[in-house]
């Protein structure tokens, strides 16, 4: 099992880490900062107005799969109405609505997080993965995952999640993404944005579920794409009640609670949801059996699939990636009539023009 893998432009990292965090990451530019509540209009946005409100999807038939969905579910009267009620979209997060190469920004994270620890804990200079950490030595890494990972949780774990809170604001504040030099919180795409301001308007209520940890997103992404705290799914790490100088604590402790990846999704939506979504969007492997649980419900669904095919513009990988691979769920997408998205030919752009663009 490879550590790092190369493909293209850039370096990759495997789903070796992931089995301590699972995607991570995200970021603060773009869309309102509340949920607004469902729509009540009597009389449903036509087609034209639908469409208007997607400037950033090329017309064509991804465009025109979500247009028609919308229209569909929100008709009074017609067999393919769905209440308010039970208007539910579920999105993926790394991927899917914003970046996720070299590795999950979560990851990024969390290896800050073992650097800055690292003078507390000097036994870690005389461990080969920290040293082959340092040197970006990956086929040293290649060969230490597990003593990687144990650092890294170890040097995430111990603070209140206040503290993390705090420490994941700060670094969100000013680190770069190492390829497209641009502050993480610029990295979310500006397509997404809109359909989840349309989706909104139209009396969905919008839920992340990802590999990501909750703890982490649940900070941010309020700010970045509207979505509350309470409205976020994700991987569970282990926390402790504690009494710290008479202050009643949440610990964060080593290890992970849930694994909110592959088939692990479909069980967070129950338990955090308990509705069976209409609306889910993915891009990976990863996101196949929330996709599979959506699409199979009854009445009108819709399951949207990402393809990162824009190494112009974004990152070019599918099928032979060594981190969130795009194969299983693509073979799938086409034989269900899944809605598979062209970043290359649906999207007219990627990124918001400014970190601080609003919706």
């Amino acid at each position: 099992m490879r550590f790092f893998g190369s493909h293209a432009r850039i370096q990759q990292v495997p789903r070796c880490v992931s089995g301590f965090i699972f995607c991570a990451c995200a970021l603060l530019s773009a869309c309102a900062t509340h949920e607004p509540p469902a729509a009540t209009s009597q009389q449903p946005p036509s087609i034209q107005q639908l469409e208007a409100a997607l400037p950033s999807w090329q017309k064509g038939a991804a465009r025109a799969a979500i247009v028609k969905f919308i229209a569909d579910v929100t008709r009074e009267g017609s067999p393919t109405y769905v209440p308010p009620e039970a208007r539910i979209a579920v999105f993926d997060n790394d991927g899917t609505l914003w970046s996720e190469q070299p590795m999950p920004f979560q990851l990024s994270f969390m290896i800050e997080q073992l650097k800055a620890a690292a003078p507390q804990h000097p036994e870690w200079t005389r461990s080969p993965a920290y040293k082959a950490l340092l040197a970006n030595d990956t086929a040293t890494l290649a060969k230490n995952p597990k003593a990687l990972m144990q650092m890294i949780a170890v040097a995430n774990s111990g603070m209140s999640t206040d503290e993390y809170d705090k420490s994941i604001r700060t670094w969100l504040a000013s680190a770069k993404h190492p390829v497209l030099n641009r502050p993480y919180t610029a990295l979310v795409y500006q397509p997404q944005l809109e359909l989840l301001h349309l989706l909104r308007a139209n009396g969905f209520r919008v839920w992340i579920v990802s590999g990501g940890t909750a703890e982490f997103m649940r900070v941010w992404v309020n700010e970045a794409y509207g979505i509350p705290p309470e409205q976020v799914v994700g991987t569970q790490e282990k926390l402790k009640y504690e009494i710290r100088n008479g202050r009643p604590l949440l610990i964060r402790q080593p290890g992970i609670d849930f694994v909110d990846d592959g088939p692990g999704k479909p069980v967070g939506i129950f338990r955090s949801i308990g509705k069976r979504p209409i609306l889910a969007f993915g891009n990976s492997d990863g996101d196949r059996e929330m996709l599979e649980y959506v699409a199979s419900g009854p009445g009108e669904t819709l399951a949207l699939l990402l393809h990162h095919d824009d190494a112009d513009r974004e990152f070019a990988y599918d099928r032979q990636s060594s981190m969130a691979r795009l194969d299983k769920a693509w073979d799938e997408a086409n034989r269900e009539g899944w809605v598979v998205v062209s970043m290359k030919e649906d999207w007219t752009t990627v990124y918001p023009a400014t970190a601080s663009a609003k919706q």
